[in-house]
Parts: C-alpha cells; sequence; structure tokens
C-alpha cells in the first residue's frame, strides 16, 4: 500500500486557494478521511503538503470515495465553524453530475425519500430531498444534474437506485454487476454566501466521464 507522501498532488486539481480554504476537484477512489480501510486519504496527502505549511485542513464535509469532484478544506478553526454552520443549516448549493441506466421519462421533479441506516442496531430514518434534471438522454442511459437539499450518506447514489436509475459504476447501488470501472458521480458546482457575497466554484468533469457520455452520444449542452 503507497504511503501518502508517495501520492503526489495534482496541481490541475487545485480549483482555489486562498489564506482561509483550499477548494480541490478531487479524485475518484480516494478517501477524505483516513477509516480503517483508507491507506492514502486526502487529508493525510494535503497536511503535508505546501498548502498548509503551517496550519492542517479542517474537512467541513464529506464526499463519497469513490464520488469525484468539489472539495473544501478550511485552513483554520474559525473558516471550519463558519463551514460547517453553512452546510448544516444547507447555506452550501453543490450541483452534482451523473449518468444514469435507463431512460428517465420525466425531464424533471424532485425526489423524497425516506433512505435507512444503521448506527450499531440502531435503525435511523433520514428524510432525503433532491432536485433532478435531465440534460440529455437515449434509450440506454440519462445524463442527470442533481441538486441535493439534504445532505444524507449516499443520497444519489441511494435515491437513483430507488427511482428505478442507478447510476453507471455503482458496485453498491445497482441492479447488475458493477461493469464501469468509475462511478460517473461528480460533484461540479458549489455555491456559498459570505458576508453578503457569493462565492460560486466550478470542478471539470474527468476524462474517463467525459470519454463516456461522448461514446455514449450524450451531451452537456
Amino acid at each position: 500500500n503507497p504511503s501518502s507522501n508517495e501520492i503526489k498532488i495534482n496541481e490541475k486539481g487545485i480549483v482555489f486557494n486562498c489564506a482561509d480554504y483550499l477548494i480541490i476537484n478531487k479524485q475518484s477512489g480516494i478517501a477524505v478521511q483516513g477509516g480503517t480501510k483508507s491507506y492514502k486519504n486526502l487529508v493525510d496527502i494535503y497536511t503535508k503538503s505546501k498548502y498548509f505549511d503551517y496550519t492542517k485542513p479542517y474537512t467541513v464535509h464529506r464526499i463519497d470515495k469513490e464520488t469525484s469532484g468539489i472539495l473544501i478544506f478550511a485552513k483554520n478553526r474559525k473558516t471550519a465553524q463558519l463551514f460547517t454552520s453553512l452546510f448544516r443549516l444547507r447555506k452550501v448549493y453543490k450541483t452534482y453530475l451523473a449518468v444514469c441506466y435507463g431512460e428517465m421519462e420525466k425531464l424533471k421533479g424532485i425526489w423524497t425519500d425516506q433512505l435507512i441506516k444503521y448506527e450499531g442496531k440502531k435503525k435511523i430514518i433520514e428524510k432525503a430531498i433532491t432536485h433532478y434534471k435531465v440534460l440529455d438522454k437515449n434509450s440506454r442511459f440519462s445524463l442527470v444534474e442533481f441538486k441535493p437539499i439534504t445532505g444524507r450518506k449516499h443520497q444519489l447514489r441511494k435515491q437513483s437506485f430507488n427511482s428505478g436509475f442507478p447510476i453507471v459504476g455503482d458496485s453498491k447501488y445497482s441492479f447488475k454487476k458493477k461493469d464501469n470501472k468509475k462511478l460517473l458521480l461528480h460533484a461540479y458546482d458549489l455555491k456559498f454566501i459570505i458576508n453578503n457575497q457569493k462565492y460560486s466554484y466550478n470542478a471539470n468533469i474527468p476524462d474517463y466521464f467525459e470519454k463516456f457520455i461522448n461514446a455514449n452520444y450524450l451531451s452537456l449542452k
């Protein structure tokens, strides 16, 4: 297992850097924080980088290991607390792109689900709300934009699956055996307001995502 020092930070993956926070375009397949199974994670990698010379990365939100896209690290406690409260108050607006199996009939709508999760033996039911919009589709796939209102674990993956349109490359929430190496779910846009000033950031879709949609005649335009 490679040590985190061996993983080079991709400078192209830096979306924005300032004194208070760093925004990156996270690659698929790497965890944000260390867990029991994570040998390499972004917190460890960035802690040792020039971006956090006199401080450390504070995580203010999560993004699945398999999901790519926009991720914020705060650089100090004050900024971390600010972002944490913005996320909690649902004042951070994230937009995701996904390729789902199947042709979605309705071009836009709202998914509202009661998602079940377990903490130990305790069953917890959480309401999940997502706005969706079909950008393009054919008889096999739908290219969809998601704007989650709530931030539940695996929310978009579970809701897509529940609706009968699982996300391509999802090994957990799918009807079929995994047939695409990467999960085609990408957090591409993030907006928030601080002191009446609007901030907006974008993270380009990965090459493999672009290749897939081009190969299947889907267009973002």
